[in-house]
This record gives structure tokens, C-alpha cells and sequence, in this order.
């Protein structure tokens, strides 16, 4: 039986008596910077902003810190504006290259990791640009010109600022990555998330409704709406790392039941006793998913990270089995912080977010 532990929050997160200022990730950044040069290269001529598109439609609008140009290349930067989030790629010069090619090319610079070890839903020898921001990206330089162009995203600091993350660990060599599923950063790390999250804890139990559902961010909580659309929306709270927290007022709140959404690795850190899961202060516990299924132990306690264990369970067909002991374990852990005051029901969704693999009600999981 996991012991429950709650770390204390990292120091950079600040107390701010204000509202939370929302900023944008490396990708959108990314993205913009790469309009910009496409349309200098286009145009021949400099950019001093751009708009590009979110993944939720929306459009927002970015400076270009500097622009250069030349016949057979051009070349923008954007600063990353992290808002109230305390991330290390906060004043990240994002710099983007772009040259006439036969075809579109997406490539790391300088600055911009090189993934060398599997786990990460990324190619192995590739660059540490995700799926979602490789979207962006083309979409943004599509809105200028449909000839083929190499687009290099570079870092010129993203070496230095990479040893402040987890890169290293997780295999991406040589810089920072390239991120973001929604293009906007929401400072889930700081104090001011965790106190909007009691906060809406504590309105959803206002509504005289009893189930209240936690998601880890905006994806769980759209694959959560999906599999409990009876809910009103004010049940649904982005949790972020503050899963203790959430609990905490809930039970105060005079709330019996929870409903958990996640993925392998926020999942991994609850069933190991973890309550407040921020990444500097908690690690994949992979010895408890390796316990989780015999016929898979080792292969998973060597994994990288836990979306490499979830890899070995797919491909070894034990992913229901493995993934339904690992929500029955963290249903466990989330009734014994509440000392059996809440009921608890955990979900299981893969990296979408929108389909449930696994679940502690077996009607939830998608056949």
C-alpha cells in the first residue's frame, strides 16, 4: 500500500493576489515566428507582427522581435510570453529559419532538442518538435505560400535553459522542446492555480451537485465531458497537479463522490501515493506500473518515461489489464486521503484524451 504524500509546491511558485495572466507555448510561438519569416521570404520585405491560429480557431497576434531577410532565405523571431506560469522558457527568443525547397520540411536549430529515446510520441533521431505544434507550424507558413520550404526552429539559449528541465532524463538532447496541445500556457504550477482550483471546487459543491470530476488538464476534462454528459459543465475542474488540494476542499464541502480523468503518468504518480504531482517535486514511480502487470514487469521498469510503459502494455496487449489495476489503485489512494469520505472512480484516457482505455467501471472503456 502506497504511503500518501502531498510535497510542498516548488519555489518558484509565487503568491499573486491577482488573476492569473495566461501566456503562450513554444509552439504557437514557433508558429508565429515561421509566418513571419515565410512572408518576409515571400514579400521581401520586414514584419513587425503576425496572426496565426490556434488549435481551438482562435487567432491571436504576436510582435517579431527581429526580422532579416534575403533572396534565398529569411529568418524571425518571437519572444515567448509565458505569463504567470514560472517556466523556463519564459523570454526564449523562438527564431525561425525559412529557405525555398522542393517540398516542406520541419527541422531543429540550434537550441531545439534531438530525441534519442522512445516514450515521447515522437521519432527517435528526430527534433523535439510535438505533434501539435508541428501543425501550427505548417499551418502558419500554408497561410503564406504553398511551395515547398525548409523551416528551421531554433533557440539560440535552448541548450542553457534545457538543463533546467527534464529533457535530459527523457533523452532530448541539446536544447528545449517545442510544445503546447492547446497553443496557450495556463499556469497550472503556481499558488494562484491552486487556489482557483479549491475555488471551483467549492462553486461546483454551491450547485447542491454531489460528483465532482477532476481532469488534468484540457484534454482529459474533454474527453471526461464526453464520457459524463449528464454532468453540468461546473463539475468539471481542471486539477493540474493539485489533486490533494481538490480533495481536500471537496470533503469540506460535504461532497461523496469523485470521478478522476488522466493519462498514464499523472495516474502513475497518484497510484504511487502522490498528491500534488508537479513535476519537480514527484517522478513516474515506474516500479508501480511495473507491478501492475507481471508478464510486462521488466520491460517497464526500464521504460523512459510512463508513456513508454504504456507502449509496452499496447504492444504486448495487456494495456486494459495493466491499466485497469492502475485505476484501482488510484481510486484507493484517492479514498484513503479522504478517509473513505469521498467515493472514488478513475478514468483512464490515452494521449487524445478522448478515448478511455482503462477505468474502474469497465461500461467506460471503449471496446
Amino acid at each position: 500500500m502506497s504511503e500518501l504524500r502531498e510535497p510542498s509546491l516548488p519555489r518558484t511558485a509565487k503568491v499573486r493576489t491577482g488573476p492569473l495572466r495566461s501566456g503562450w507555448t513554444t509552439g504557437t510561438c514557433s508558429s508565429a515566428a515561421a509566418k513571419a519569416a515565410a512572408l518576409a521570404l515571400r514579400d521581401q520585405a520586414p514584419v513587425t507582427d503576425v496572426d496565426v491560429a490556434l488549435p481551438s480557431g482562435q487567432r491571436v497576434s504576436f510582435a517579431v522581435e527581429s526580422c532579416v531577410f534575403s533572396s534565398e532565405e529569411a529568418t524571425a523571431v518571437v519572444i515567448k510570453d509565458a505569463g504567470d506560469d514560472p517556466d523556463v522558457t519564459h523570454g526564449a527568443e523562438l527564431t525561425v529559419t525559412v529557405s525555398w525547397a522542393s517540398e516542406l520540411l520541419l527541422e531543429a536549430g540550434v537550441g531545439v532538442g534531438t530525441v534519442t529515446k522512445p516514450g515521447l510520441g515522437l521519432q527517435v533521431g528526430g527534433p523535439a518538435i510535438n505533434p501539435v505544434p508541428r501543425e501550427m507550424i505548417t499551418q502558419a507558413v500554408r497561410e503564406v505560400t504553398e511551395r515547398g520550404l525548409r523551416v528551421v526552429v531554433s533557440v539560440p539559449d535552448g541548450d542553457k535553459r534545457a538543463r533546467k528541465t527534464t529533457n535530459a532524463r527523457l533523452g532530448i538532447l541539446g536544447g528545449i522542446s517545442i510544445l503546447g496541445t492547446t497553443g496557450v500556457v495556463r499556469p497550472f504550477s503556481t499558488e494562484s492555480w491552486r487556489a482557483s482550483v479549491v475555488q471551483a471546487v467549492s462553486v461546483m459543491a454551491a450547485q447542491q451537485l454531489d460528483t465532482l470530476v477532476l481532469c488534468t488538464g484540457g484534454r482529459t476534462e474533454k474527453g471526461a465531458m464526453a464520457l459524463l454528459p449528464d454532468l453540468p459543465d461546473v463539475c468539471f475542474v481542471e486539477v493540474g497537479d493539485f489533486t490533494g488540494s481538490a480533495l481536500r476542499q471537496a470533503v469540506q464541502d460535504g461532497l461523496t463522490r469523485v470521478v478522476f480523468v488522466g493519462m498514464v503518468g499523472k495516474l502513475a504518480k497518484l497510484a504511487g501515493g502522490v498528491l500534488m504531482t508537479h513535476y519537480t517535486k514527484s517522478k513516474v514511480p515506474l516500479d508501480v506500473l511495473a507491478a501492475l502487470e507481471p508478464s510486462t514487469a521488466l520491460p517497464v521498469l526500464q521504460a523512459n518515461t510512463a508513456r513508454h510503459a504504456y507502449e509496452v502494455w499496447e504492444s504486448a496487449g495487456v494495456l486494459r489489464e495493466a491499466g485497469d489495476r492502475l485505476c484501482a489503485q488510484v481510486a484507493d489512494v484517492l479514498q484513503r486521503f479522504t478517509e473513505g469520505a469521498l467515493t472514488a472512480e478513475v478514468a483512464m484516457v490515452d494521449f487524445t484524451g478522448r478515448v478511455v482505455v482503462a477505468a474502474t467501471r469497465p461500461e467506460w472503456v471503449v471496446a
